[in-house]
């Protein structure tokens, strides 16, 4: 196994958005198929010639996907259920299936009526130990069992104990924290599909506003929003030939923390899923860190970014505060990072529109927020209980 290689096997060739909005007044499946049908448009194909599907997360059926696209020999099909890391893992998936035979061209989609249908900041208040208005994957059982019962119910409450041990042993501030916030905020103001564009921030903003569940303030937590981004993958040899420039997949990976279940039964909190994906990525695209021009780092929180700074090697552990400080995470800087604004300023989507952001910046159309020459780029999902996804793309 370690001398098989996906490295520059396939390629991103088609990407697609919906609007990013408050309230879709769409279907989710609407929204995934308005993507979808925008990314195969973008590749120069037809529905027809999709033959893999793998939606993100369990959301969507893929035979209602495939049905309503209108594809007509599903030859794979899978849905990585790895909450925010679900997005780039389903480039793993699908590259699988491209370098094997198995499948020509394959999409993949993330997308929800994320506000207006399911928001997190809602659970609390119709919740009891065993109750949850969405399905409980059963490696969410240990919350529900042990955690639930104490009033542990949202993203924010199981990932602050972390930023919060990363506090205590490091020194990582507040406004570090914001540090991020502020970036991903200046990056929404140049993107029209921005939620938060027109809405500029400064640190004194971030540290102004309310908080959430410490040390999370408000603007440490992601946007609640509507919408859908999708990508098709293909074969190099077949990129070669498509409507717009390939984007190359060198290398991807997913990992897991350990145990995957729980976070407080963990001997090392800041071991994540990234911890062991970022190695095997970076090895198979046979680059560093060092070589990473602009990364889509997935958001959910302010600290999440720091931590996976830290555990794919851009710093030494602790140093993740200082790193993003000073504008070094911003266009411009040494390592500009969500370009787009990220789920903190242009919509939660899962990650997906990170993975569209990355490929725009690499096909040199990312207009204002162009990373200049940029070559190659960086994108990650976090999910669930820290699960992580990486991917390592080029020109």
């Amino acid at each position: 196994m370690e001398s098989f290689t996906l490295r520059d096997k396939t390629a991103i060739v088609g990407i697609g958005e919906t609007e990013y909005s408050k309230g879709s007044g769409m279907s989710h499946t609407a929204l995934l198929l308005q993507a979808s049908a925008k990314a195969i448009e973008d590749a120069g194909l037809r529905p027809k010639d999709i033959d893999g599907v793998v939606p993100a997360i369990n959301l969507i059926t893929f035979e209602d996907l495939a049905v309503n696209l209108g594809t007509e020999d599903l030859k794979y099909a899978a849905s990585p259920n790895m909450g925010g890391a679900s997005s780039v893992a389903t480039l793993l998936s699908a590259s699988m299936a491209v370098a094997s035979g198995i499948a020509t061209n394959v999409l993949c989609v993330a997308g929800w009526n994320g506000y207006s249908a399911m928001r997190f900041s809602g659970l609390g208040k119709a919740m009891d130990a065993s109750a949850s208005p969405m399905p409980m994957p059963s490696m969410l059982a240990k919350l529900r069992d042990f955690e639930m019962p104490y009033g542990v119910f949202v993203p924010a409450q199981w990932y602050a104990p972390m930023a919060i041990r990363h506090m205590h042993e490091y020194g990582t501030t507040s406004r570090q924290l914001g540090a991020v916030a502020v970036a991903c905020r200046k990056h929404a103001q140049l993107n029209d599909k921005a939620i938060m564009r027109g809405r500029p921030m400064t640190i004194e903003d971030h540290q102004n506003s309310r908080m959430i569940v410490t040390p999370f303030r408000l603007f440490d937590c992601s946007l609640e929003s509507d919408g859908a981004a999708a990508a098709v993958v293909t074969s190099a040899d077949r990129a070669a030939d498509m409507r717009n420039r390939p984007v190359y997949i060198m290398g991807v990976a997913e990992g897991h923390p350990v145990p995957a279940d729980q976070i407080a039964g963990r001997r090392d909190m800041f071991q994540i899923g990234l911890s062991f994906a970022a190695p095997r990525a970076f090895a198979m695209a046979g680059v560093t860190p060092k070589d990473i021009d602009v990364a889509e780092i997935y958001d959910c929180f302010t600290w999440s970014v720091i931590c996976q700074l830290e555990a794919m090697g851009f710093c030494e552990r602790g140093e993740g505060g200082p790193f993003v400080e000073g504008g070094r995470i911003e266009l411009g800087g040494e390592l500009p990072i969500n370009t787009h604004g990220g789920l903190l300023s242009q919509a939660h989507i899962m990650g997906m529109n990170h993975v569209v952001e990355a490929v725009r910046q690499l096909r040199g159309d990312a207009g204002e927020a162009q990373v200049k020459d940029a070559e190659i780029a960086l994108v990650t999902g976090w999910g669930d209980l820290a699960d992580g996804s990486i991917a390592i793309l080029r020109r």
